[in-house]
């Protein structure tokens, strides 16, 4: 049940969860433009608008999921039923709090609607379709630590730390032997072994010489580092057929975000997005990212994710694609974009072949997450795996996040040889 904060009074709300607001909301504000339609091929475009904010949170509030039944008693007016003005001025104080406490920052649509001030008063319901809302950092990054928490409690987990390898360096944590001080390694100094050096060589006395040779260090274990692109498909396909396949990659990239801003510090992540192209998205815009246009630009998507790679000096670099796709469209060496909508063209796949071909010669591992079992997607998966000598994992929307958590983690156990 819900934490409770005391009995409502429409104005003092200091004791409200609002972090179990905002994950609750967390399928509101990382919507990807699913119709309810089904089959339908329409693409919606998400509503973040205040009205569309203040309806999600009204049927949390009705639903009885944000509420417990002494709070809505609070709400219900002489004959039972709620109240309307006590449940808008409710909702409206909720969102509130959540502009004051940060979780959520208020835009201006194209027509220049002023931004609401938090704080000064009630926001007024005219305005509601006119001034858009997105998650800022610290939402972000709150939802992405329940979305970590929840894939590694599933996988029974506690959180992993730095990756290990069998490489020994000159750090700060000493968990090996001492070694003789070479140039060019830290000057973790082990005084004892340095002084019982220096005594077996010239004996115990005042002053006692140490010489250069005496000089012993510290081991400790060396911890590699990693970097990761996560290429998302976006294309069409991700909100056809009934199944809305994008958000829950989106929340994959959140939980990896947090997992690795917390724990893996030395590690970066980038993001991805291949459709008719391929394009690097900020993680901070995460939350607003939708699908489209249609096709699938595979070879854009490793082509861009490669040269992202070979940009930073680190130990590991790794591709993370997930796809529910096979390529159908390919971009020029003039820039056009060529595209072929039934797939299986011979020019796009050599030259999808290409990309990760010249991956593998850049110890790049590509790691592929299929949302879809179509027999040419599996066959081109299948020899992308053995090109690249990577992975491949079939999954669905519901195991998709435990998937990538434990190829991810798996990998930062890897020994670095």
């Amino acid at each position: 049940m819900i934490t409770r904060y005391g009995k409502w009074d429409g104005l003092d709300l200091d004791q409200f969860n609002l972090e179990q607001l905002l994950e609750k909301l967390s399928d509101f504000f990382l919507q990807s433009g699913f119709s309810q339609g089904g089959w339908s091929r329409r693409i919606q475009d998400p509503d973040q608008s205040l009205e569309a904010l203040r309806e999600a949170i009204r049927q949390l509030i009705r639903s009885g999921e944000l509420l417990d039944e002494t709070d809505m008693k609070a709400l219900q007016d002489a004959s039972g039923a709620l109240d309307e003005n006590k449940l808008d001025e409710l909702v409206d104080a909720l969102i509130q709090r959540l502009l004051k406490e940060g979780y959520l920052r208020a835009t201006p649509d194209e027509r220049g609607t002023p931004t609401p001030r938090p704080g000064q008063g009630r926001i007024e319901k005219d305005e509601g379709a006119r001034i858009k809302f997105a998650l800022t950092e610290k939402g972000m990054d709150f939802l992405g630590y329940k979305a970590l928490s929840q894939l590694l409690g599933s996988l029974g987990r506690s959180y992993a730390g730095r990756h290990d390898t069998q490489h020994l360096s000159t750090g700060i944590e000493a968990f090996q032997s001492s070694k003789p001080y070479e140039f060019g390694d830290t000057l973790n100094l082990d005084v004892n072994a340095t002084l019982l050096s220096a005594i077996q060589r010239h004996g115990l006395g005042v002053p006692l010489e140490v010489e250069y040779s005496d000089l012993m260090i510290h081991q400790s274990e060396y911890t590699s580092s990693c970097a990761t692109v996560l290429m998302l498909d976006c294309s069409h396909s991700m909100i056809l057929y009934g199944e809305d396949r994008f958000t829950p990659a989106k929340r994959v990239a959140l939980a990896l975000t947090h997992l690795i801003r917390t724990q893996y510090p030395g590690d970066t992540l980038k993001l991805v997005l291949f459709h008719d192209s391929a394009e690097e998205v900020p993680l901070g815009r995460l939350s607003q990212l939708t699908v489209g246009p249609y096709h699938t630009n595979t070879a854009e998507g490793l082509r861009l994710a490669r040269r992202l790679l070979l940009a930073q000096r680190v130990d590991m670099r790794q591709i993370i694609m997930i796809t529910d796709g096979k390529p159908s469209a390919l971009t020029l060496e003039d820039g056009r974009i060529y595209k072929n909508s039934m797939g299986l063209d011979p020019m796009i796949m050599e030259a999808t072949y290409r990309e990760v071909a010249q991956c593998r010669r850049s110890n790049i591992a590509i790691n592929t997450f299929m949302l879809a079992d179509d027999p040419y997607l599996v066959n081109f998966i299948k020899r992308v795996t053995s090109i690249a000598q990577g992975k491949a994992y079939f999954t669905t929307v519901m195991t998709l996040g435990e998937y990538v958590m434990m190829d991810f983690l798996r990998r930062k156990q890897r020994k670095v040889r």
